[in-house]
């Protein structure tokens, strides 16, 4: 694969990754279509079969691997998707799968992981520290090390997601998606932006530990200290020696916003009150960041990566506490 990622390379991870990982469903949402006097769209990468959006990256990356590395296995860090993603893939394709978490991976996640399969690693408060320990392991035992965002074939993987959206809705002006590491806006904004040149890629963070927007703010990788939120998903660094998804953020994201937990969690209300969905923070971002920011999107086409739903009941009783509702009273 060359130093740059190209439409073809999605096209191809499109064809390598069916059968494992789905076409998922993008649906109007009408409730943020009146809301907003636009057509609001929803990719429901929520149905992926292990609940997000990761099991294209996951695996698209286990297919490119060579005969050798399968048999050895493979180590990955993670906040809890992408492991579970992988060790999925990693049964069906039978790939030893090893993943390092960190202590604030919440306790859903962590359940999710002992039951994949994976042999799980608990190591560290935050995901650089699990990133560190992952690397130990495939210096020490020869394993195949895959980034859970910082890898062409994750990336691509993740992109086949963007030209689902661009297939079905070629004339799409905004799509939104969470933004951590910046796999899936980099492999997303590929795809939108190649195809569609004019539309915009917003990516949105939480407010405290938003590492790429910090390292784009002062146009090199930093590290950020990771905190706690209802996004947990978009926690964790960007890695100091980014190769990837640095650049392509800079490249093909337009904008970027943080928002804050309250506005996550009314986000995610929305979710289960209007659209009958159950999904994580790091899901709800984008409609959290028009409400936040008082986004103007009257007259547009927007798409929205719904991108998983793996929470505990504990997660979404704390969401409805800082959003102040109790949205199963109108379900």
């Amino acid at each position: 694969m060359s130093k740059q990622l190209t439409l073809q390379d999605i096209y191809l991870a499109r064809q390598r990754i069916a059968g494992l990982a789905l076409r998922t469903p993008l649906v109007r949402s009408e409730s943020l279509s009146r809301r907003w006097d636009c057509e609001a769209w929803l990719k429901l990468d929520c149905l992926q079969p292990t609940g997000a959006f990761k099991l294209r990256g996951a695996v698209n990356a286990l297919l490119g691997l060579d005969a050798e590395q399968r048999r050895r296995g493979v180590v990955t860090m993670s906040t809890g998707n992408f492991g579970r993603a992988l060790a999925y893939a990693g049964q069906h394709l039978g790939i030893p799968v090893r993943v390092c978490i960190s202590r604030l991976v919440p306790e859903n996640k962590v359940e999710a992981l002992r039951r994949s399969g994976a042999d799980l690693v608990i190591h560290g408060q935050a995901q650089d520290e699990a990133d560190v320990e992952a690397r130990r392991l495939r210096d020490e035992q020869g394993l195949a090390y895959v980034s859970p965002f910082d890898d062409p074939l994750v990336i691509a993987g993740q992109g086949t997601c963007g030209l689902e959206i661009m297939e079905e809705q070629p004339e799409t002006d905004l799509v939104f998606a969470g933004l951590s590491g910046g796999g899936l806006i980099a492999g997303v904004g590929l795809a939108v932006k190649t195809i569609n040149p004019r539309a915009e890629v917003i990516g949105v963070s939480m407010n405290e530990g938003a590492a790429m927007l910090e390292s784009l703010a002062a146009g090199h990788p930093l590290q950020v200290p990771e905190v706690a939120s209802l996004a947990d998903s978009l926690g964790g660094g960007v890695g100091l020696d980014n190769a990837w998804t640095f650049a392509m953020t800079q490249r093909y994201m337009d904008r970027g916003y943080r928002v804050d937990e309250a506005q996550i969690a009314r986000a995610m209300v929305h979710f289960l009150r209007e659209e009958k969905l159950l999904v994580e923070g790091a899901a709800a971002v984008g409609v959290a960041a028009v409400e936040q920011h008082q986004l103007d999107l009257s007259g547009r086409r927007v798409a929205f990566v719904v991108s998983g739903q793996n929470l505990s009941t504990a997660t979404f009783a704390e969401a409805c506490r800082l959003a102040g509702e109790r949205p199963y009273e109108n379900l």
